[in-house]
């Protein structure tokens, strides 16, 4: 008896509570994917780079992926290596390189950069593979940017 009790009071309380709204957290949607990546390949066209590119929201899931013609396996690989780590880990894969070889999955050569809204929310991480590791990396930002996004959190 005294459990019910209990537990009809909790309810009561939780009903007179005010419900407070809860802003939805920012998610990765599609189309600025799409941007992201679209963005990346026409700067390697421009450059004359043969790249691969792979977007991956915060959770690493592979939202959007492309390679440009001649682009070898291993560089899709490599491209989709640097994109989950970035995402995932919200670090460049830059700054991940000099972590040595430590966790798996965690991207150690230059070329996944992370991207937040910007009030700093992380919402995922793009990799590219195929050009100067320096190359890459700004492929992955020039896309970044044509979204409204940033690469750093702060």
């Amino acid at each position: 008896m005294l459990a019910r009790f209990a537990s009809l009071a909790v309810a009561g309380l939780t009903l007179a509570m005010p419900l407070q709204a809860q802003t939805p957290r920012p998610m990765l949607d599609y189309d600025t994917a799409a941007t992201i990546r679209d963005t990346c390949i026409a700067w390697a066209e421009e450059r004359e780079l043969t790249i691969a590119v792979a977007v991956y929201d915060e959770a690493g899931r592979l939202i959007t992926f492309a390679f440009m013609d001649g682009t070898a396996t291993a560089v899709t690989d490599f491209a989709m290596w640097k994109g989950r780590s970035a995402a995932t880990v919200h670090v460049a894969s830059k700054e991940t390189a000099n972590w040595g070889q430590g966790a798996p999955g965690v991207a150690t050569w230059e070329g996944g950069v992370p991207f937040f809204t910007g009030d700093g929310v992380a919402l995922g991480g793009v990799g590219v593979s195929g050009a100067d590791s320096a190359d890459d990396t700004a492929c992955g930002e020039a896309g970044i940017a044509a979204a409204g996004l940033r690469p750093a959190a702060d």
